[in-house]
């Protein structure tokens, strides 16, 4: 299996990126990385990798992509950080592209098994007002109350999903991904999640001697957040099982969005003056993942702690911050 050839989509992105690097840790010597960004922006690239610049909205290039492949891993989607989703609905929506022609080109060259990375920002937002949510199960995504934008065009690809394996008898595997986190991921320039922009905010402040931190709404607000080490391992472990419905894939581990600042103040050895931008774009009140259906079918749940994945994840961006920290003096020094 590991001489095959594994197609992994939008990876020159964070979660796409990771999933190369452990496919190549574990011996898979054929693998094939798409991504639409030169490949200068990608945050890995990996020279023994068929690595290819391809816009995956075209039908064209997903067949390009898929021709040959075994499996596929379908990361590719326009998304970031809850700013990026509520000001880009409509580019959000166009994603639908993407795994659409995917599908079908998966179909066309007979590839073996086909993932598909969803969000849970599918779920009814109805289920989602209360800050001590006890979790999503997954049934809570009907009736259809999504995410507007990024969460529906997830919603309906999943469904595409169910029927070309359905109609097609494709081997198709879905996971709906909560807030994944970690080193190699976006941490500034407006696509970032909040793991990231709190790193990035709290480095800031420590840098520049101003202590302070501006938190997007009243920080009351609560999600879980998962390291990316567990995402890529639950990824293959579903793409193995058989599990035929999208699944949560996501930590348990709730905190409120003080809570994660309070982690990262710690972590820097800070403390901040907080003020709160009530204005920004916040999501919902409360969001979790109940992880009773994975732990049923895999015996397993993610469970790296959230302060350890928060230590490697600050540690990375501060040399990533300093780096550029120190270009810029540089230039403005000559």
């Amino acid at each position: 299996m590991k001489n095959d050839l594994v197609l992994v989509t939008g990876a020159g992105g964070f979660i796409g990126g990771a999933m190369v690097a452990d496919l190549r840790r574990q011996g898979y010597k054929r693998i094939r990385a798409v991504d639409i960004k030169p490949l200068d922006e990608w945050y890995q690239v990996f020279d023994d990798a068929d690595n290819l610049v391809l816009d995956l909205n075209l039908k064209e290039s997903c067949e390009r992509a898929a021709e040959g492949a075994a499996e596929v891993y379908n990361f590719a989607a326009n998304m970031g950080g809850m700013g990026f989703i509520e000001n880009n609905k409509a580019l959000c929506m166009l994603s639908v592209l993407i795994n659409t022609h995917m599908l079908q080109a998966a179909q066309k060259y007979g590839v073996g098994k086909f993932f598909y990375s969803s969000s849970a920002c599918v779920y009814n937002g109805e289920k989602q007002t209360d800050a001590a949510n006890p979790g999503l199960k997954e049934e809570d995504a009907y009736p259809a109350l999504a995410e507007d934008g990024y969460g529906w065009e997830k919603l309906f690809s999943e469904r595409m999903c169910r029927h070309f394996s359905e109609d097609y008898g494709m081997y198709v595997r879905v996971a709906r991904f909560h807030n994944v986190y970690g080193p190699h991921g976006t941490w500034d320039g407006g696509r970032e999640k909040a793991p990231a922009a709190i790193c990035r905010k709290v480095i800031e402040a420590k840098v520049s001697g101003k202590h302070e931190i501006v938190i997007w709404g009243d920080g009351t607000r609560t999600r879980s957040f998962m390291y990316i080490d567990d995402c890529i391992d639950g990824v293959q472990k579903i793409m193995n099982s058989g599990i035929l419905e999208p699944i949560n894939l996501g930590s348990s581990e709730m905190v409120s969005i003080n809570q994660l600042v309070d982690i990262v103040e710690d972590i820097a050895k800070i403390k901040l003056k907080r003020i709160y931008d009530l204005d920004a774009p916040k999501g919902v009140m409360g969001r979790n993942s109940d992880n009773t259906l994975i732990k049923k079918y895999l015996g397993w749940e993610p469970d790296i702690p959230l302060r350890q994945g928060m230590e490697k994840t600050y540690a990375w961006i501060y040399d990533q911050y300093m780096l550029a920290h120190n270009q810029t003096q540089s230039a403005v020094v000559r």
